[in-house]
């Protein structure tokens, strides 16, 4: 029986799919629980910065390794040890009692999440035919924006229910037992329904070939365009909401949990959004680089509108900036729109993972920094408006950063080539 006509791989897609929603609800839920951090481990803005930081440096840091691994080893396993990794380092954190123990929780939490992006792409690339894969990576993509979405409200109405140690206790079980659902399924099943599956071998003269690649890739005017293009429009969304944002709709518009969450939940709307609509604009335009400088130069905008505001814009104008700010993280996809485009399938696998290190680089960047900024202000003046009104020259700087990087990426224009494979396909 041939995979990719069996209808088992349904049950892949919605079994991996399931593991991811949520494994990225777990990259943005501790930014909940700030204030209660602060509190209960007396620490202050910039150790929770670090705390926000660390699981993103982590992330940023095995995404090309991880792509190489992939590549040679074959993905489900990696995929199965992610899951585990998120659900133990999860639990790990709901049980800490120092700050110590909770940096190693996220640490963990970092080396599990790394595997799911990479590793779901190949497998799903393994299950599905170029058609319908086409298809269901873009909801994919709109699963992680579900899984941020799933830590907004609903998480915090289970943390208001069972208290922070409690749900983060539940959900890292969870992910331990989506870890055995995907052993289940993508090993123990498989191999008893495909029993004549080949095994693939990998010859180790693809070491120096990686090699030269990865130096070719790093002297890429290209590759960098893209890497700058992602981290001017990921790294300030996500690293604010994952650290920054409960605290500040609770400390400026004096809002509870539960409302600033609601806050963060129309963020996700318009990632949800802008993912889908920004890639069907590129494709109706035939262009990749015009439909995002105009995304960069509105997220920009977003962004320095907090400044003109002095930090504090108006609740209706508040409402319409996380909108646009996260409907600009939802068009991110058209980075790897962009890879597709400028280098060939053999390369797209590596350089995908380049241009994702550049977004979570700046999502790494912008809550430690911030965490500086507030704590420099707490001390000096005590007036955490001054403090976040500073904080939020970060992410201007992030977004000129990324706009640079769109107008440097060089577009090619292939429309008669690309119309014939389609034809041929």
């Amino acid at each position: 029986m041939d995979k990719q006509n069996s209808k088992y791989r349904w049950i892949v897609f919605v079994s991996v799919l399931f593991t991811y929603l949520l494994m990225a609800s777990q990259r943005t839920a501790p930014g909940l629980i700030t204030d209660q951090l602060m509190r209960d481990f007396q620490v202050t803005a910039s150790t929770i910065g670090l705390l926000t930081s660390i699981q993103f440096f982590v992330y940023t840091s095995l995404q090309i390794p991880m792509g190489i691994l992939a590549d040679r080893y074959g993905p489900n396993f990696f995929l199965i040890i992610g899951a585990t990794l998120t659900g133990l380092g999860t639990i790990i954190y709901s049980l800490g009692a120092h700050e110590l123990i909770l940096f190693f929780a996220r640490i963990l939490t970092g080396v599990g999440d790394a595997t799911i992006w990479v590793n779901m792409v190949l497998i799903l690339a393994q299950w599905f035919h170029k058609k319908e894969f086409v298809r269901l990576i873009g909801l994919a993509g709109m699963t992680g924006s579900l899984g941020f979405l799933l830590a907004t409200v609903p998480f915090s109405a289970w943390i208001d229910l069972l208290g922070w140690r409690s749900a983060f206790f539940s959900a890292g079980l969870l992910l331990c037992l989506c870890g055995l659902l995907l052993y289940f399924v993508l090993v123990i099943r498989t191999k008893r329904i495909f029993l004549d599956e080949p095994v693939v071998v990998t010859e180790e003269v693809q070491r120096e070939k990686t090699l030269v690649l990865l130096r070719r890739i790093f002297s890429s005017r290209q590759a960098w365009a893209l890497f700058f293009c992602h981290f001017g429009v990921v790294g300030g969304y996500v690293g604010f909401i994952s650290s920054w944002a409960v605290p500040y709709g609770m400390n400026m518009y004096e809002m509870t949990r539960s409302d600033a969450s609601q806050m963060i939940m129309i963020g996700l709307i318009g990632a949800l959004i802008g993912a889908p609509l920004t890639s069907w604009i590129s494709s109706r335009l035939e262009t990749i680089k015009r439909p995002y400088i105009v995304v960069h130069i509105t997220v920009l905008l977003g962004w320095f509108s907090f400044l003109l505001c002095n930090g504090h814009p108006p609740l209706f104008l508040l409402i319409i900036l996380f909108f646009i700010i996260g409907f600009g993280y939802g068009a991110s996809a058209l980075t790897f729109a962009g890879v597709r485009q400028s280098f060939p399938i053999k390369e797209s696998g590596i350089v995908s993972g380049f241009a994702n290190t550049g977004g979570f680089l700046s999502a790494v960047l912008l809550p430690i920094i911030f965490g500086f900024i507030l704590d420099h202000f707490q001390t000096t003046s005590g007036n955490q408006a001054d403090g976040y009104y500073y904080g939020f020259i970060i992410p201007v700087i992030f977004s000129i950063i990324g706009l640079i990087g769109v107008t440097s990426f060089k577009e090619k224009r292939q429309v008669a080539e690309h119309k014939t494979n389609i034809r041929t396909s």
